[in-house]
């Protein structure tokens, strides 16, 4: 049997789609040859997991060394599928699944796609409108018309010997020894501007964590978080204090410093989920976005948000121009927060 699935595009939601995909192999052990279609940075979120047989990674712009949409489904069609899993919405990879000569397609009834599905599921409504529910339940859903138990919710990922070497020649640089507690920031966010915590609070976030002997912070960033990570850094003007800012950025280095840390503050963003994954207490900042959208079933996870009457407007900027929900936000609040967290029994250095 020939099962593909394709995986979401944010880093956040492939995170989230872990408690289905091992539920899909749990399901079909060595019976299925499971397929995994993704975008590249979605290939490197779940590298070092050993759930998938094969993997196609395209883009919408062929390549010489990848497809495009033609070519996967070209490769698709070659591949004899039995059944295909959407966790994505969109009407072009419904349209993709449908090309794709599988027999069974199975995905949420959204963007006018539903005559493409064998399976199409209705996403939950209230009112007319979409209920907030978390991706893992989300996807869960889908895998169970595959008989996937959806019982187990746990996120999980795992690390390459290249993103822990990666990671060890950056505590090596920054003489991070075993005995400090790493407390790692996580500024960046795709989204957009309005789950941005202002650069100079962070920094002083910061400055005050380092105050403790005991702590280190790692500023982790993506390739455009360079210079706010950067920023962060040079503002909080210790040695205490580093970032990612001028390292070989990957998806895999930043898994590797989020495992070995201590704790982690961070926007509502991608590398959120990490933390969760590996089991390490977090506090995560919330501006305009609903946590329900995201939760990931964290324990250890403190949310902080402001109550304001335009909360949650769900918007990429400030359709109000003030930003109060993130700018309110005090450093003092986020503070008290992670020493909170520093009681868990999971604060340890775990390098």
């Amino acid at each position: 049997m020939n099962i593909a699935v394709m995986l979401p595009n944010w880093i956040g939601d492939v995170v989230m789609a872990t408690p289905a995909l091992r539920a899909l192999r749990s399901r079909f052990g060595d019976s299925a040859r499971l397929i995994a279609v993704s975008r590249p940075h979605a290939s490197q979120v779940l590298a070092g997991l050993s759930w998938f047989d094969d993997q196609v990674i395209y883009d919408r712009r062929a390549s010489a060394d990848r497809p495009g949409t033609l070519g996967l489904v070209r490769r698709l069609r070659k591949t004899n599928l039995d059944s295909i899993v959407l966790l994505t919405n969109s009407l072009r990879t419904g349209i993709v699944g449908w090309l794709s000569g599988a027999k069974r397609r199975i995905g949420y009834k959204r963007y006018g796609r539903g005559p493409l599905l064998t399976d199409g599921l209705l996403p939950p409504r209230e009112s007319g409108r979409l209920t907030p529910v978390s991706p893992v339940d989300y996807y869960l859903k889908l895998v169970e018309r595959l008989g996937c138990d959806a019982s187990d919710k746990r996120v999980e990922l795992a690390t390459t010997a290249e993103d822990e070497a990666a990671a060890d020649d950056v505590w090596k640089r920054h003489s991070i020894s075993p005995s400090d507690r790493v407390i790692v920031l996580n500024s960046g966010g795709a989204y957009g501007a309005a789950k941005h915590w202002p650069a100079e609070r962070f920094a002083e976030l910061a400055s005050r964590l380092v105050r403790d002997s005991r702590n280190r912070v790692l500023v982790i960033c993506g390739p455009a978080e360079r210079s706010t990570a950067e920023a962060i850094e040079q503002q909080a003007a210790s040695p205490r204090v580093v970032s990612l800012a001028r390292e070989k950025l990957s998806v895999g280095l930043s898994k590797a410093c989020v495992r070995r840390s201590s704790l982690m503050i961070t926007t509502d963003s991608g590398p959120r989920h990490f933390a969760a994954a590996f089991g390490v207490p977090s506090v995560a900042l919330f501006g305009p976005t609903d946590p329900r959208w995201s939760r990931n079933y964290h324990a250890g996870e403190r949310v902080l948000q402001q109550s304001l009457p335009c909360v949650p407007c769900s918007r990429r900027t400030c359709p109000l121009e003030h930003h109060r929900c993130m700018t309110e936000m005090s450093v003092e609040q986020v503070y008290e927060a992670a020493m909170q967290q520093s009681n868990s029994p999971n604060f340890v250095n775990v390098a």
